[in-house]
């Protein structure tokens, strides 16, 4: 079994299994939206000891779970399970996904940095990826970067300081 040197953040008690199912691995838990300032103090700490990687269901609740935690602890790891790959039958989360999409989130991990622009408005609207719905989420699955509108998928590219060139080379143009 794999070990996992940082420790990942889950929303609940089932991703935890599941994590430990595949991984020897050490998680905290946020209790979904009721993540508070005790939480928040163990995932820094954590952080600085260890490392942390942030995986959290692919929903709205999951993103606002995360940009509270971005919020706290800035440049800390992510991982994103695709939506399409966390649907059960009665929710939508990691525990519900499919193991091989969670093994390939947690090697594919991304770290984002505020305040650099390595693409620029105009260089994105020239990749025709605002209308293109299709595009824009090859583009969010090329680079492991989780899903959102258009305006989010610029923000985390410049984030994860990914160039216009470097999306044109991973879409083979």
């Amino acid at each position: 079994m794999e070990k996992i040197k940082e420790v990942i953040v889950v929303e609940g008690k089932t991703d935890t299994a599941v994590i430990k199912k595949l991984f020897d691995a050490d998680t905290i838990e946020t209790n979904g939206l009721a993540i508070d300032d005790k939480t928040l103090d163990l995932i820094e700490q954590a952080n600085l000891k260890r490392g942390v990687i942030v995986l959290t269901d692919p929903d709205y609740p999951g993103m606002r779970i995360r940009n509270i935690i971005i919020e706290r602890v800035p440049n800390i790891k992510q991982a994103f399970v695709d939506k399409k790959d966390a649907i059960g039958e009665k929710k939508l989360g990691i525990a519900e996904a499919r193991e091989e999409a969670i093994i390939e989130a947690l090697k594919n991990v991304v770290t984002f940095t505020k305040d650099v622009e390595t693409i620029t408005w105009q260089e994105f609207i020239s990749l025709d990826i605002i209308g293109d719905k299709k595009r824009r989420m090859k583009v969010y699955d090329l680079f492991h970067l989780g899903y959102g509108n258009a305006k989010t998928l610029f923000k985390r590219l410049n984030m994860a300081q990914i160039t216009k060139q470097d999306i044109l080379e991973k879409l083979g143009e």
